[in-house]
């Protein structure tokens, strides 16, 4: 009830984006956890193969942010988020219709190149819309964008169940539909470009020093949130013995930013602003990953009770994770719509995804080349401890940067 009432409480244009962010969600989760078993099993490509086509997506993504944040600066979010929507319809339909390696690819493309267009437009209309209500706004961005990877993911699981084809070629109906909701229904904005050129706007984000080392140090959050995909459901499978756990942990996080994301922002902004949040959310991120490290490796007792009390610390640490994510994610979004000057708001969004997640990516990467050494070496703790580091390490960052007063305090409370 009470995320309800929040959700009333703000303007018909934030409640629609809402929406679009759960539309969006449904869509990408009905298909994209899937895409690696079609690719392996029904098109028989190589794991090479595989891999390029994932990883174009992520590319395709990650590498042409700005360029989404930048078009919604210039041409209105309002005619950016359904292009992407409708990018993202043809990518979806592609993976349905195309066998070989050359149409996967163009459709993992087409599918990146999507969520680089709507991705930075959808929060700079957020930061618009919300207006002093930022962080709050987020939060809410937050719980609808997990109820939707939730249904998605349902969706996905039962209609993979009769063919890949009929999954693919729902998730594209999905955003179809967004497209033509989202061409008629949001509001237009009124675009006035930051400068005369492209570059310009560029040369200014790259030009604020303080921005970009916020970016990076956040590449932390970004690294060790993805550890639930990974790191996580791997010992999840090797502490139960059954493939399915690897679904249990990311579901445990998802009900509770379901249950609590509202709640922690409320609490964190009655008891300073977004700045002062963001190190001890980071931290305690990091934290999440001291209970897999401290307890890996003991013995515990066969059947159901001995695959219990293995799974637990993973469960603890996991709800520490989402909750560092809840305190830390709001406030970092707000902080980013502080640092852009005005009519900028999209060129920084993007570039704050693209430098947090390109960083965040080859973090991952490492976290991954960690964990098949110890591995070999029999040390299954030290990529637990790694992370656990670089999360002290990024928190430390973001609290120097605090200190320096590199991060941008709420203009109302400075001016008050």
């Amino acid at each position: 009830m009470h995320t309800f009432r929040t959700v009333r409480s703000f303007p018909p244009t934030m409640r629609l984006l809402l929406v679009n962010q759960l539309g969006i969600d449904v869509g990408f989760y009905l298909l994209i956890p899937y895409l690696s078993t079609h690719l392996s099993h029904d098109l028989h490509l190589s794991a090479a193969a595989t891999g390029a086509i994932l990883g174009a997506r992520q590319l395709s993504q990650h590498g042409l942010f700005v360029v989404g944040g930048t078009a919604a600066d210039r041409l209105g979010a309002h005619r950016v988020i359904p292009f992407g929507c409708a990018v993202r319809t043809a990518g979806f339909a592609l993976f349905a219709f195309g066998d070989g390696v050359p149409a996967a690819l163009a459709a993992s493309v087409l599918s990146g190149l999507a969520g680089a267009l709507f991705y930075p437009a959808v929060r700079a209309y957020v930061a618009e819309a919300a207006a002093d209500r930022k962080a709050e706004a987020f939060a809410l961005f937050n719980v609808f964008a997990t109820t939707g990877g939730l249904l998605g993911l349902l969706l996905g699981s039962m209609l993979c169940l009769i063919d890949f084809r009929v999954t693919a070629l729902t998730a594209a109906a999905v955003f179809a539909v967004l497209t033509v909701a989202q061409f008629f229904a949001l509001p237009e904005q009124h675009v006035r470009p930051a400068s005369e050129t492209v570059l310009r706007d560029w040369r200014e984000a790259l030009g604020n020093h303080a921005f970009l080392a916020f970016a990076l140090t956040m590449s932390g959050m970004s690294a060790l949130e993805s550890q639930v995909y990974l790191l996580f459901t791997e010992s999840a499978h090797r502490a139960s013995g059954w493939q399915s756990a690897a679904a249990l942990l990311p579901l445990v996080g998802a009900v509770a930013n379901l249950l609590l994301q509202l709640r922690v922002t409320t609490l964190t902004r009655l008891r300073g602003g977004a700045e002062a949040w963001i190190a001890p959310g980071v931290l305690l991120i990091g934290l999440g990953f001291l209970p897999p490290a401290l307890t890996d490796g003991l013995g515990a007792a066969a059947g159901a009770l001995g695959t219990a009390v293995r799974l637990a610390p993973l469960v603890v640490g996991v709800l520490l994770l989402q909750l560092g994510v809840m305190v830390a994610q709001p406030p970092a979004m707000e902080l980013v719509a502080r640092y852009a000057t005005e009519r900028m708001a999209g060129t920084y969004f993007g570039l704050f995804h693209v430098l947090s997640g390109t960083f965040g990516t080859a973090c991952t990467g490492g976290v991954g080349w960690v964990m098949d050494r110890a591995a070999d070496n029999g040390r299954t703790w030290l990529p637990w401890v790694c992370c656990a580091v670089l999360g002290t390490l990024s928190a430390g960052a973001l609290a120097f940067l605090h200190r320096r007063r590199a991060l941008p305090t709420d203009p109302a409370v400075t001016h008050a």
